[in-house]
């Protein structure tokens, strides 16, 4: 117990046993006393009625009661709080309201909800109105019961996936959720506001849009949301940081040589990406690059391996025991199925393939009546004509062997345009490994697809190889200019870099609860670049006018998430707490009164009854 809440108790006690104290005294006093000084019994009796009436008033003066109860609920306006209708019970409640509250509402005006609490020290719950709070309020909740009467969910875009990091040329896609438009129609614009991708929104408001990433550096992409119209009814900022990797150096063994192995070689020299190719001709030729040893320290040298089903069954007991070393420590190994798979190989996929008959198949692309192609060149008709030449071409036909993974921990690698699993991979120690079925994705390249066939094994190849494994900190989705925001999984000399190269030192807040994270406060919109460790991340900042309404969404959803956590989880009535002391003063007059009144009683000389002889 804190002195604090014991100091009443120490007080009542200490009183009362000065009481008992002088009830014993007046006692033994009236009984050693000879008779004619004890006085009468209704002296003693006042004598001892004033003990305990004394010791009340001095109590009430050292702490006087508490005024009358309080209401321990304080509502609290927000963005858009005009808009919601109040509960009857809030009616007549204190009101506060924060920055960004209509003008128009009947509350105290408050920077803050902390400034808001230290005004009324009684409250213990908070009933918001409106969009929500801010980051910089919830922490002010403390303890308190928590209510939200939410205004309604805003139109247009409300939900925003951030963009990871893509590397160049690598594809990227945009996720999110649109609320309220009728019929309507997301778009994504390249920077330059080429219309590259659109999509029509699921049931539930759901899209998810394609783009490409090209160039190194930051980018920004922009979204729109057209109505029936085709009228831009929201758009929001999609920031993409392309960041040069290392590419992965690639070891490739061709059993034969073919046109997949010149295109794919093609591919890897255009796009920077080191290729080892070594291709067999029988009785010991090889054409390509020198042939290398395959050893612990070779493979040691590469973050991938290509084989396909001929180098693969080549191989020899020591290599495949070498090769499945390296990839328990971290090697990406893919083996092209373009022949007959020999059970050893089997056995070093880890793969139950069914199957061996080849197959056509076909990859995904937007189709000629796809709604929302239409929706680009302004149709609104499903059975309006469509200008051929704003529909990117149907891809060709590409054959593939009839296998089918049957391992439970294999994970689809590729899918063709129904969906169906074409190449699996699986995790072996730090590594992974992966069965490859297509036989001629060159034929993308021929067709004048070098964009998908680029896709194709820039996605097959990041897959698998062997990555990094240094923690990177955990960046913020919505950072906006002027608003507190939070890293995490920072170092002690994490600093973040201003798009005008103002540095700021972070400091880590471990009190939070959070491992490693520090809050932030950028004062400018752009990309600020935050260095921990040896990993340095990028993270956009927007303005505070750029999608108001997937901020209000924002706010809106983690307010009532925090009401759901809420260990009252409503305060729509009054609730009656302790208000602070009331004044001292006229306990202390009491006090005098009666502390005078007991003194003159105990000076005052009892009056002898009996009559004084005179000699």
């Amino acid at each position: 117990m804190n002195v604090t809440a014991s100091l009443p108790l120490l007080l009542a006690g200490l009183l009362a046993l000065a009481v008992l104290m002088a009830w014993v005294r007046l006692a033994l006093w009236r009984r050693s006393a000879p008779r004619d000084r004890r006085g009468s019994a209704a002296r003693f009796a006042l004598l001892c009625l004033l003990q305990p009436v004394v010791a009340l008033l001095l109590y009430f003066t050292l702490l006087p009661p508490r005024q009358a109860a309080t209401t321990g609920t304080l509502v609290v306006m927000t963005a858009q709080a005009n808009r919601v209708a109040l509960p009857a019970a809030l009616q007549g409640q204190p009101r506060v309201a924060l920055p960004g509250a209509p003008a128009g509402v009947d509350a105290e005006r408050v920077p803050d909800l902390g400034t808001a609490l230290r005004r009324h020290p009684g409250v213990r719950a908070l009933h918001i109105v409106g969009t929500g709070l801010e980051a910089r309020d919830r922490d002010a909740i403390g303890d308190r019961g928590l209510a939200f009467s939410a205004a309604p969910m805003p139109t247009g875009i409300v939900l925003l996936a951030a963009v990871d990091t893509v590397v160049p040329g690598a594809p990227f896609a945009v996720t999110g959720r649109v609320h309220g438009v009728a019929q309507a129609t997301v778009v994504l614009r390249d920077p330059a506001g080429q219309r590259i991708s659109a999509t029509v929104p699921d049931a539930q408001g759901g899209f998810r849009l394609d783009g490409l990433a090209r160039l190194p550096g930051p980018s920004s992409f922009r979204i729109e949301v057209l109505d029936a119209t085709r009228a831009v009814v929201d758009a929001a900022t999609v920031p993409v940081w392309t960041q040069p990797a290392p590419a992965p150096r690639v070891w490739a063994l061709a059993g034969a040589p073919n046109a997949e192995w010149k295109y794919l070689r093609r591919w890897a020299t255009d796009a920077g990406v080191p290729l080892h190719l070594q291709v067999s001709l029988g009785g010991g030729l090889q054409l390509g690059d020198a042939p290398l040893p395959m050893s612990a320290d070779t493979l040691r040298r590469f973050d991938l391996v290509l084989l396909d089903a001929r180098s693969a069954a080549a191989l020899g007991d020591g290599q495949r025991a070498a090769l499945t070393a390296a990839i328990r420590d971290g090697l990406g190994v893919l083996v092209r199925t373009d022949g007959m798979l020999t059970p050893a190989v089997q056995r070093m996929l880890g793969l139950s393939l069914a199957g061996n008959d080849d197959a056509e198949f076909q990859l995904s692309r937007p189709a000629p009546d796809d709604d929302a192609w239409r929706a680009l060149r302004g149709v609104g008709s499903a059975d309006a004509p469509v200008d051929a030449d704003a529909v990117p071409a149907g891809l060709p036909t590409l054959t593939r062997r009839a296998l089918r993974s049957t391992s439970p921990d294999a994970i689809p690698l590729l899918r063709d345009a129904h969906g169906t699993a074409i190449a699996w991979w699986r995790a072996v120690g730090r590594g992974r490994i992966g069965a490859w079925t297509p036989n001629d994705t060159y034929t993308l390249a021929l067709a004048g697809h070098p964009d998908t066939h680029a896709v194709v094994w820039s996605q097959a190849m990041g897959t698998l190889a062997r990555t990094a494994t240094d923690v990177v900190p955990t960046m913020p989705d919505d950072a906006r200019v002027s608003r507190r925001v939070a890293l995490c999984g920072i170092a002690d000399d994490a600093q973040v870099t201003a798009p005008d190269g103002t540095v700021t030192h972070l400091q880590r807040d471990d009190a939070t609860g959070v491992a490693r994270c520090s809050g932030f406060w950028p004062r400018m919109a752009g990309w600020h670049r935050v260095a921990t460790g040896n990993a340095t991340m990028p993270f956009p900042v927007r303005t505070g006018d750029d999608a108001p309404h997937l901020h209000a969404a924002t706010v809106r959803e983690q307010t009532r998430q925090l009401a759901a956590r809420s260990a009252t989880g409503a305060a729509t009535g009054t609730t009656p707490v302790e208000g602070p002391r009331g004044a001292s003063w006229p306990w202390f007059l009491g006090f005098l009164l009666a502390a005078g009144t007991l003194w003159w009683l105990e000076r005052r000389r009892p009056v002898n009854d009996s009559r004084t002889s005179h000699t």
